[in-house]
């Protein structure tokens, strides 16, 4: 298996389609999508197979039953971890291969405990225009991937 381009990370994410979603996310960029438990859904679920539609053979998604067996297996150097609290956008940093990008679930986000732990780099936020909440989870983690993969140059796609 090739390594990838990033591992994505979603903590604990609870709703099917944006899982699906960021499926095909995966399969498109060549990314390593991880999930941390538990999860808010089955993975067979009919909503995460649709919005994945027949990239889920294209996809290395791993499960991991807690972060620290996600940082066992990863072992990254870099983490980012992605919040609408943070004061540095993601735009300002340069990425580099095999970066993860860590994202919490819908509504909360990341909680204060991951985001103490110590193996992140740095607190990223997408811009947005002021008294907006947050971005669909899926939309974000399109947004940050892309971000960081055309910074590279986009290596591997056509």
């Amino acid at each position: 298996m090739l390594e990838p381009v990033f591992h994505l990370v979603f903590f604990e994410p609870r709703i099917p389609p944006n899982t699906g979603n960021a499926i095909r996310l995966a399969a498109g960029t060549g990314c390593e999508l991880h999930l941390i438990e538990p999860l808010g859904f089955d993975l067979s679920e009919p909503k995460l197979r649709r919005a994945g539609l027949d990239y889920h053979d294209l996809a290395v998604v791993t499960v991991h039953r807690n972060l620290a067996a996600a940082w066992e297996s990863i072992r990254p150097e870099r983490v980012f971890a992605f919040t609408a609290t943070a004061t540095t956008h993601n735009t300002d940093i340069a990425y580099r291969k095999s970066d993860v990008l860590l994202f919490g679930p819908e509504p909360t986000g990341l909680p204060e405990g991951v985001l103490a732990d110590p193996r992140i780099t740095e607190q990223l936020r997408i811009p947005m225009l002021p008294g907006r909440r947050s971005m669909n989870l899926s939309n974000a983690a399109a947004v940050a991937v892309y971000e960081a993969w055309r910074q590279l140059g986009f290596p591997g796609a056509i």
